[in-house]
């Protein structure tokens, strides 16, 4: 072609996809030098395996113990009050979003706390819900 910029454009899709050879060897070099996951580095990363395993049994046990907070909660107010409803249910819920909240994060505001028992209480409210419906 008589044309400058087809010319232009035409050698250089020849060497790979568009671009000229020495933006595609740069391109080839920036991609060898960044790493998809910066955090992983090694060979064995053993230190991100470890501060993964450690922080999945940091909330496994929060989770844990959430879960037995609520259902203890539920079965004490289920007795207390001699039936078992939303009301319950909501409460259990309010008062173990509340401590998950407090257990999660050293500087807890009481607007994350009340916010947390809110949540807690409209999750269980809605579940015991829908367990009645499916």
């Amino acid at each position: 072609m008589n044309h400058d910029r087809f010319n232009h454009a035409g050698s250089g899709m020849e060497s790979g996809g568009g671009l000229p050879s020495s933006d595609v060897s740069a391109a080839a070099a920036a991609s060898k030098r960044r790493s998809r996951f910066p955090v992983l580095t090694g060979e064995t990363n053993k230190g991100s395996i470890e501060a993964l395993v450690k922080s999945t049994g940091k909330e496994s046990l929060q989770w844990g113990l959430a879960a037995g907070m609520y259902s203890g909660l539920t079965y004490g107010l289920k007795e207390a009050r001699g039936t078992h409803d939303w009301k319950n249910s909501a409460v259990a819920g309010a008062i173990t979003g509340a401590a998950l909240s407090m257990m999660t994060t050293d500087n807890t505001t009481h607007e994350q706390v009340v916010q947390c028992a809110i949540t807690g209480a409209a999750i269980s409210t809605v579940a015991n819900f829908m367990k009645g419906i499916f």
